[in-house]
């Protein structure tokens, strides 16, 4: 269980990172989504952020979500990062 707790934390956090990549790429308006790497990470990243998007819709063109997504993810990875050290302290 430790293995996996350790993987998904980890899965997390560098999906922690896409997101915030996506965010900061995304004040750059002649980028073309279409186009590799882009359109990667506009997949992997876009159907979380969605989620958030329903719950709050662009503002004036502000899009806030990416705020609640990123504090929703950070609130599960603190989860699983608990879970792994309290499953790493028992004894076997």
């Amino acid at each position: 269980m430790s293995l996996f707790a350790q993987s998904l934390a980890a899965f997390l956090q560098i999906y922690f990172v896409l997101i915030i990549i996506r965010v900061l790429l995304s004040w750059f308006p002649t980028i073309d989504w279409y186009n590799q790497p882009f359109n990667a990470l506009s997949q992997l990243v876009d159907p979380y952020l969605n989620l958030f998007r329903r719950i709050i819709p662009p503002i004036g063109g502000l899009d806030l979500s990416p705020i609640l997504a990123i504090f929703a993810l950070q609130l599960v990875s603190q989860l699983v990062a608990s879970a792994a050290a309290s499953t790493s302290s028992l004894p076997l």
